[in-house]
């Protein structure tokens, strides 16, 4: 048999990793809207830590992010008497949620500043406040711009949800990995793995194709 009855073992390890992958997007997007909503701000001492706090986190491999996470931090929280014990799943999800939403931080600056700023005026004339004018009139149109980098970067955080069973997360590849250590057939597992990683990024296309479709609701075509 091609999994040799693995077969259930990997979809368990599958749904894990579209867990780490769908927490550690929804949690960065939220970052990257308050990253860029902080660089976007004319008080400096708010905007260019952060500037420079995002452009160290994107030169610095997603790897030893998740190893400074996972094993640093714990020291970090030991030696002030804190103890805290970090999972595999919130090292992982914390490690991946920062990757995220340091590069989703400039993917939404851009997408803010292509908001036509009229329409923003237009939205102070008539007495809206600014936070119903971000809600209602930057948000929506910023992730219309927004959702097509997201789509990319959505793709990369599923893939790069495999770094995370070198913690001893059991998703997808540490379930290959295992059954293929037991069964000495590597090649098998490891072509479903990646057959399933594949089957996910097939199934996110459509998904942002209609997101992006339902954000260009009431667009005016030329």
């Amino acid at each position: 048999m091609f999994l040799d009855g693995y077969g259930l073992e990997l979809l368990r390890g599958a749904v894990i990793t579209l867990q780490v992958a769908f927490t550690s997007a929804a949690i960065g997007i939220v970052l990257g809207i308050l990253g860029a909503a902080a660089k976007l701000s004319h008080r400096a001492w708010l905007s260019r830590p952060v500037d420079l706090l995002t452009m160290l986190l994107r030169g610095v491999p997603e790897f030893l992010i998740l190893l400074i996470v996972y094993f640093g931090l714990s020291q970090v929280f030991a030696a002030v008497d804190i103890e805290i014990d970090i999972s595999p799943f919130t090292g992982g999800v914390t490690a991946l949620s920062v990757v995220f939403g340091s590069y989703a931080s400039e993917v939404f600056r851009g997408a803010f500043l292509a908001v036509p700023h009229g329409q923003l005026e237009a939205a102070r004339a008539f007495g809206m406040r600014p936070i119903h004018t971000f809600w209602r009139i930057h948000l929506p149109q910023a992730w219309r711009f927004a959702l097509p980098s997201l789509n990319n970067m959505w793709q990369n955080t599923l893939k790069d949800t495999a770094l995370v069973s070198l913690l001893g997360l059991e998703e997808l590849l540490h379930r290959a990995n295992a059954a293929a250590q037991v069964t000495k057939h590597p090649f098998n597992f490891m072509v479903a793995a990646g057959a399933i990683y594949f089957l996910y990024l097939a199934l996110s296309n459509p998904v942002f194709a209609y997101l992006e479709r339902r954000a260009r609701r009431g667009l005016a075509r030329a």
